[in-house]
């Protein structure tokens, strides 16, 4: 069965510890007003693709708000960054119960502009006080508190949270999405997670999309499940897009996810993330071309990049601009992989 990394479950317990203190004493993320825009920003052009076949048309940038709920982002800066997104032409959210706030932040932030963009949510993974997450209450009880988190009555896609191949196996898990979606509560389900569990959720047709890690530092999905999805005709979203941007450490980070994917960099010893062209901006440099990467990958529907920072998404979005990597770079990148890549660098979830 999976395991939560420990440093993330300890981070989980002190983040829900500071909750609950939060909210015996009051509302734990007050409300804010909209931050005024001097100007309302032209949109950016990006590519939109299809999620498979749902039929949900998606910039291929998306937000992914793990970080502002892990960090606690002030709810102004959530507030600027999701609207500026939006103004920018960005139509996709990403969120989950188990990122410390996330979905109220984001309610908060955009939620009277619902209709503009498309919602994901993902249950299971981490239950609020504890006890079972894997049952098929526990999931509909994590939905509904989703729904109420996010001040709507149905998403657009809930997603398993990284449940193990055992539990997908067994199908309670699926049966319970099943039900949600046949409930109103989301118009599709999918599965979010990697190496064995992602193959069986793609093999066994019973959901519409598949998120799944894939980066220049996270290759396993590009051969495993990737073709298969889009033989299939389910949609990809990409999380872990950008390797944590782990070329921006001189030396190796302290956090689990990110160590890793700084140890993988170290043995990869990509030429435009090390040394001086590390520090490149644009879309040549390391951010651009670990974007442009994935963006290339034919199976993608969407990528997922977090940030806290308001600018961030136009600027990634601008990267994106410069189009495809030349074959010879996307070939030097894949080779590098494949002859350095060791057995144990699987998905990271």
């Amino acid at each position: 069965m999976n395991r939560i990394d420990p440093n993330r479950r300890e981070f989980l317990r002190r983040s829900a510890a500071a909750l609950a203190a939060s909210a015996a004493a009051g509302s734990a993320f007050p409300a804010f007003a909209r931050v005024p825009q001097e100007k309302t920003p032209a949109p950016v052009p990006i590519e939109k693709r299809k999620l498979g076949k749902t039929g949900l048309e998606v910039a291929v940038l998306g937000f992914g708000g793990a970080e502002i709920g892990y960090e606690r982002t002030d709810q102004a800066a959530v507030d600027q960054l999701l609207n500026a997104a939006l103004d920018s032409g960005m139509n996709v959210i990403d969120t989950a119960e188990c990122y410390m706030g996330s979905e109220e932040a984001i309610a908060r932030a955009v939620g009277k502009r619902r209709k503009e963009y498309v919602l994901f949510t993902k249950c299971g993974h981490w239950a609020e006080g504890g006890g079972p997450t894997w049952t098929a209450d526990a999931l509909t009880k994590s939905i509904e508190r989703s729904l109420q988190r996010l001040a709507t009555d149905a998403v657009d896609l809930v997603q398993l949270h990284s449940c193990s191949l055992e539990l997908l196996e067994k199908g309670e898990v699926i049966d319970a999405l099943e039900k949600a979606k046949k409930a109103g509560k989301t118009r599709f389900i999918g599965y979010s997670g990697d190496s064995a569990a992602a193959r069986y959720a793609v093999e066994c047709g019973r959901f519409d999309t598949l998120q799944t890690s894939c980066s220049i530092l996270d290759q396993e999905a590009i051969d495993l499940t990737l073709p298969l999805a889009a033989e299939k005709g389910m949609g990809v979203i990409t999380k872990r897009t950008i390797g944590n941007a782990v070329w921006r450490y001189d030396e190796k980070p302290g956090f689990g996810y990110h160590v890793e994917y700084w140890n993988r960099l170290q043995a990869l010893g990509y030429p435009f993330a090390t040394g001086d062209a590390k520090k490149k901006e644009g879309p040549d440099g390391p951010a651009g071309i670990a974007l442009r990467f994935v963006a290339a990958q034919p199976a993608v529907s969407v990528m997922l990049v977090g940030t806290s920072k308001p600018e961030r998404w136009r600027q990634n979005a601008e990267l994106l601009r410069q189009g495809p990597l030349a074959k010879t770079q996307m070939d030097e990148i894949r080779a590098r992989w494949k002859s350095v890549a060791k057995p144990e660098w699987i998905g990271q979830t």
